[in-house]
């Protein structure tokens, strides 16, 4: 006779949700972009203190919807960060504290809030392989940039490096005559609002996702994001919203089988976490076999 666990039907692979937090699922009270009546906002809830002071936020119905998807069983549900880690971990996420999450554009896989080692090790070992080194890049940023413009510059954990610009100042030719010079030597260079980021190549949001699709068994991957740094995450996924804000909206961007959304501000994060749901209500976990070409791991 055969046993219950002989006929048992097969676990079906986790759907892996892998999202951009700042302007994507969190906002910067300057980034609510809310356009009804003061009367008829709807209720905010702070998800980051920092200084002392509340610094992003989400609506509360996103707040639901968010703590409802860490919950959820058919789902492994992974914050996606060019944020470093002191950066990401100040974040109190509604619900049960995402056990995987992405910081530093990739760097550091997150496994309980803890850097997994051996990614972090692989990730450098890439990076010295194809890339200048950060202090060349940092030289070159030092003795080009203009004081006229420059207002920070900033060490992302010694893996990439941020400058924030007074943007109306910053010259166009300067932007390209960077991109010129990083891209020969494995960088690349997006002026994203008031940051201009110069990034090795190899150091994506992509990469990560894909091994935490592979030690997870994920199957479907959803994504979203709003700004240049998202595109390589949207591209790998099966299904990928962007808001009809940031520099992807802005530049028109789009692929087949990503979304662009109409909505706005903290009402985009609504939205997309919707629509996060919705793609689990209609489709459940899948076996992505089928998209080979997608989220390989690096």
């Amino acid at each position: 006779m055969t046993s219950p666990i002989d006929t048992a039907p097969p676990t079906a692979p986790p759907t892996v949700i892998a999202s951009d937090l700042d302007r994507t699922l969190i906002y910067s009270p300057a980034a609510l972009a809310l356009p009804m009546p003061d009367a008829d906002a709807p209720r905010l809830l702070s998800v980051e203190v920092h200084q002392g002071r509340p610094q992003s936020f989400m609506t509360e119905t996103a707040g639901d919807l968010f703590a409802a998807l860490t919950e959820d069983p058919r789902a492994v549900l992974v914050p996606t960060t060019t944020r470093t880690r002191k950066q990401y971990l100040r974040i109190n996420f509604p619900g049960r504290a995402p056990q995987y999450a992405i910081c530093a554009n990739g760097g550091h896989l997150l496994i309980n809030g803890v850097t997994d080692y051996d990614w972090h090790v692989s990730v450098r070992r890439a990076l010295a392989a194809d890339c200048a080194t950060q202090a060349e890049v940092a030289d070159h940023l030092r003795t080009t940039a203009d004081p006229a413009w420059l207002l920070k510059d900033r060490d992302a954990e010694g893996l990439f490096r941020y400058l924030v610009v007074e943007r109306a100042l910053l010259p166009d030719a300067w932007v390209k005559d960077l991109t010129d010079w990083a891209e020969p030597r494995g960088w690349t260079v997006s002026l994203q609002g008031r940051k201009l980021y110069a990034v090795p190549a190899p150091l994506t949001k992509s990469a990560a996702v894909a091994e935490v699709a592979r030690r997870t068994g994920g199957g479907t991957v959803l994504a979203a994001g709003d700004s240049l740094l998202d595109g390589d995450l949207l591209l790998a996924a099966d299904h990928g919203w962007r808001p009809g804000h940031g520099e992807l909206a802005a530049d028109g961007w789009t692929a087949p089988h990503v979304t662009a959304l109409r909505s706005h501000g903290v009402l985009s994060g609504e939205e997309i976490l919707r629509a996060f749901r919705a793609h689990l209500d209609r489709h459940g976990p899948a076996d992505r076999s089928a998209r080979p070409d997608r989220l390989a791991p690096a």
